[in-house]
């Protein structure tokens, strides 16, 4: 009966969330199902009334659906990510909009992003490989089963550190807690619910796909900022260094001193173009990371 009263609460508060972000309903949902088990728990063991009487009164105590939900709203106003609260700013002209990209602090934190990715996405890739070899190989035997549990829910960690670094760096909001599981279920019955949960699924894909994006982030990304300082760099290397721009069967060639600055131009453009480029695949990469790692 009082799991029937949570989830009818639950349902509620779900519905009262609609057209919110995912994100927010996922953190509400596991905030209110963890405390209205934790508080019925403690309830019980500190008074003689029935588990009917102690869930009413908890759910009378925590907050009707309806006020939950309007709490969400109001709190989301200013704990949103704060790069998400940035509006466009209209400069009038296409070189204003254009080069103004630098002045976009969402620009810069998705080029972090590129650069971070690598990294993460290296762990990612690794931990997926290694752990899941391991798991499948050692749940043959009964000793292997904890390992195979404590996988998959190392699975739903990362998804939530993956979480906090897409939030804050490219400003889409993410889960910021995990999903409420009930304390008496053995270990056994988590694991087989994990098994059944697609979000696990999702979030091992994700593992190993990031591998393979952090890489092609950093890569498009270092080669085309080297390409760009190569270029905004080529008067000084080659008045004052002497440097040439290629050697050929031992001939040196340089470029004519006129078109010098046309060589500092260009790479400034498509320094400014790889910015543009940079915030583009943030947006898609945080959308692509929502769909991937934030539950219904």
């Amino acid at each position: 009966m009082t799991d029937k009263a949570i989830k009818e609460y639950l349902s509620q508060l779900r519905k009262e969330l609609s057209g919110s972000d995912k994100a927010i309903i996922r953190d509400a949902l596991a905030d209110a199902e963890e405390h209205l088990h934790t508080a019925l728990s403690e309830r019980i063991e500190e008074t003689d009334i029935s588990e009917n009487e102690a869930i009413q009164m908890i759910i009378n105590e925590y907050g009707a659906p309806v006020e939950i939900a309007e709490a969400y709203r109001a709190v989301e106003t200013y704990a949103s990510p704060t790069l998400g609260r940035e509006r466009r700013q209209s400069n009038g002209n296409f070189l204003g909009r254009f080069f103004g990209v630098y002045a976009d602090t969402r620009a810069w934190g998705a080029l972090l992003f590129m650069f971070v990715a690598f990294l993460t996405g290296l762990i990612y890739f690794t931990w997926a490989t290694t752990g899941l070899s391991l798991a499948v190989t050692f749940s043959l035997f009964i000793f292997g089963l904890p390992f195979a549990a404590f996988f998959i829910i190392s699975i739903k960690g990362v998804g939530l550190l993956e979480g906090r670094i897409v939030e804050a760096l490219l400003g889409v909001r993410m889960p910021r807690r995990p999903v409420f599981s009930p304390p008496n279920l053995t270990w056994r019955e988590r694991l087989k619910a994990q098994l059944l949960d697609k979000y696990t699924w999702l979030g091992l894909a994700y593992m190993f796909l990031q591998g393979v994006l952090g890489t092609a982030y950093f890569v498009l990304f270092i080669s085309l900022i080297a390409f760009s300082l190569a270029f905004m760099a080529m008067p000084i290397t080659q008045l004052v260094f002497g440097l040439p721009i290629g050697n050929i069967d031992g001939v040196h060639y340089f470029l004519p001193e006129a078109i010098l600055p046309l060589t500092v131009l260009f790479g400034l453009v498509l320094l400014t173009a790889s910015m543009h480029l940079a915030k583009l695949l943030g947006t898609w990469h945080g959308r692509y990371a929502k769909f991937m790692l934030v539950g219904e």
